[in-house]
């Protein structure tokens, strides 16, 4: 794997990752593997699987309109490239110590494809404010952290992703999964309320470094401008000790515990890989 291994969080670094709900890293991969995990998407999006594996959701189905968000999860299980970013040790040692545990387990991956709308004004593409832990209520703590690796230089001309400074202090929100509701504007008026400051802050990436948001931290992001694809990859992780909540919300992850899973089993099996293990 072609991370720098010279890459640290500093004492700075946690600091502003404990005020902000996010920190963003250096350049991670060289140009070489950008290009490789490009040529990944493009595969992915062909329906090209490497190996027997198989996704969640059987094969990859388009969205009905060319300018919607695609999103496919669980890329690792049919793309060797993909498998290898999202379990990588360096991207879990950061992690680790963002999230000062001892050990970092993948919850899932996401491939995300943005289509460039160029000239045309629509919203189709946006993805809604929320909280990622407010699709993850079945998981005993809300110590994870998504990793959104930029595949090309990202700001919000072509889409780039926007956090919320310190929203993460709020705690979980009620119905805060609205990844898919793209009226941003509307999302803003229902959960900026009294006593909650609302701080936007874009998310500006060169190719090859990455956002390290908290599972609380509110996020979202506009239209792409541009005419080519804003393309990424993102790894869901979580901390060590990580277990099943019952009778909280039901997640697709849950079925990969077995055909009877029980309060508090832990989620550690080959579905959820060890990236760093101090």
């Amino acid at each position: 794997m072609e991370t720098s291994s010279t890459i640290s969080i500093t004492e700075k670094d946690l600091e502003i990752y404990r005020e902000k709900g996010y920190w963003i890293s250096p350049k991670l991969i060289s140009d070489e593997r950008i290009e490789k995990l490009r040529q990944a998407h493009e595969r992915i999006w062909r329906g090209e699987i490497d190996g027997d594996g198989y996704t969640r959701n059987g094969l990859v189905n388009l969205p009905d309109d060319p300018l919607k968000l695609r999103k496919l999860d669980n890329g690792w299980w049919i793309n060797d490239e993909i498998r290898d970013i999202v379990t990588d040790p360096l991207i879990g040692q950061l992690a680790a110590d963002l999230m000062e545990t001892d050990e970092v387990r993948l919850w899932h991956d996401q491939v995300l494809y943005k289509p460039g709308l160029a000239d045309q004004v629509s919203d189709i593409g946006n993805v809604g404010w929320h909280q990622d832990f407010g699709y993850w209520q079945c998981s005993s703590t809300t110590n994870m952290v998504t990793v959104w690796l930029a595949l090309q230089d990202t700001d919000l001309n072509n889409g780039g992703m926007m956090s919320i400074a310190g929203s993460h202090k709020w705690g979980l929100i009620p119905e805060s999964n609205t990844f898919f509701d793209t009226n941003l504007a509307s999302l803003k008026n229902r959960y900026a309320t009294e006593g909650k400051e609302w701080i936007e802050e874009p998310c500006i990436l060169k190719a090859g470094q990455a956002s390290f948001h908290h599972a609380l931290t509110f996020h979202g992001s506009g239209p792409n401008q541009t005419n080519d694809p804003r393309l990424s990859v993102v790894a869901h992780l979580m901390s060590k000790g990580t277990a099943f909540r019952t009778g909280v919300q039901w997640h697709p992850n849950v079925t990969h515990l077995g055909p009877r899973p029980y309060d508090g089993q832990l989620f550690a099996n080959d579905y959820f890989p060890v990236l760093y293990k101090r």
